[in-house]
């Protein structure tokens, strides 16, 4: 009797996405941990990618991995004993500048601070520097344990924004709470903005581009020795949203992200600084987000955590209709209870305190 791996091809890449979640508990020898965290998952989907080939993939129970990985192609047994431990391994926690560390033992909440006219939810609400800094606090309060600040809106359709705007608009925002007690993450994709910024206080970067953007920006991160966030995004703002297509979008996105952190640690960025963000909405279709919200577990095959922005989006209102960004929370709560289910470890979002109680809620579910 022939092997399930018969007809498994020998070339090509393999890629694992854990399946079959539940809370993790010490009685269940099967279950192995989500990268750390409180979750576990029970069998991966095995996916085979060859060009020119279709797709091949096939469900497996953790309890048939070592069978699964002696009757694999060499070098597919290699790739997958890799895999299984990027997906399981605790993720360390992250060192900041003049602040405690980002840990990942419950779920992180970053509280947006959008200084701009024309952001896809809440732009003009802070571009006076005072409102945004009261607007920060009181995210922190609600129980954001980070804030997020941008100055140029990235919202499909959006052209770029001069340098010295951007600027302008949040360094008096950054130095208005650099005193707050929590993280700072500056929102850009310009190395002279990341550079004033962390000059001033900021100690997180945050790039929607992945540091290809700014030819400067690598150099800036890897030399201010601060923690970024590599986002995937099809295309830049002003055209992503125009017929974006993709050969498997969740495939591509973390084939994306995977050589943008090998690009980064060949750069000077320590790897163990290194977060991913899979970039809802930044050219993708409604399915394409879909795909990726249903899939997001293979990204803990990076290694490193994960941040899931999906507050307010519109593909949210394409599912049901609501064309005010506003009326969207109990959809983006939905859309960040699938991540928590999945091990995601950072929610990036409008609504602290919704968000937060829905965490809280689910985590005292799952682990009474």
């Amino acid at each position: 009797m022939g092997s399930q791996f018969d007809h498994i091809p020998e070339d090509g890449h393999l890629y694992v996405r854990p399946t079959l979640f539940s809370p993790l508990k010490e009685n269940s020898p099967h279950c192995r941990s989500l990268a750390g965290g409180p979750m576990g998952f029970s069998a991966v989907e095995l996916i085979f990618r060859e060009k020119g080939q279709p797709l091949v993939s096939m469900i497996v129970g953790m309890e048939e991995i070592e069978r699964a990985s002696t009757e694999l192609p060499e070098g597919h047994s290699k790739a997958l004993e890799i895999w299984i431990d990027r997906l399981s391994a605790e993720r360390r926690n992250i060192p900041l500048k003049n602040n405690h560390p980002l840990s990942f033992e419950k779920p992180h909440i970053m509280g947006v601070i959008n200084v701009t006219p024309d952001s896809f939810s809440d732009g003009g609400q802070f571009l006076d520097a005072e409102l945004a800094v009261a607007h920060g606090q009181r995210l922190l309060r609600e129980g954001a344990q980070s804030v997020d600040i941008g100055g140029e809106s990235t919202r499909p359709g959006a052209v770029e924004l001069p340098l010295a705007d951007e600027l302008a608009r949040v360094l008096p925002v950054i130095e208005g709470l650099r005193d707050c007690g929590a993280p700072i993450s500056i929102d850009s994709r310009k190395s002279r903005v990341m550079k004033a910024a962390a000059d001033n206080g900021a100690s997180i970067i945050n790039d929607v581009s992945a540091l290809t953007f700014d030819p400067k920006s690598l150099d800036c991160v890897a030399g201010e020795g601060l923690p970024v966030i590599l986002m995937h995004a099809l295309g830049d703002p002003s055209s992503m949203q125009i017929d974006p297509g993709y050969d498997h979008v969740l495939l591509d996105v973390f084939d994306f992200l995977m050589a943008r952190i090998e690009a980064a640690v060949a750069g000077g960025i320590s790897r163990n600084n290194i977060i991913i963000d899979p970039g809802i909405g930044f050219g993708k279709t409604l399915e394409h987000n879909l795909i990726l919200l249903r899939g997001i577990s293979m990204l803990h095959g990076t290694g490193c955590p994960i941040m899931l922005g999906v507050s307010r989006k519109s593909f949210i209102g394409k599912i049901t209709g609501e064309n005010n960004s506003h009326g969207r929370l109990p959809g983006s709560l939905a859309a960040v209870l699938t991540g928590l289910w999945q091990g995601v470890q950072l929610f990036r979002v409008h609504d602290v305190a919704e968000t937060q109680q829905a965490i809280d809620v689910f985590l005292n579910i799952v682990h009474p």
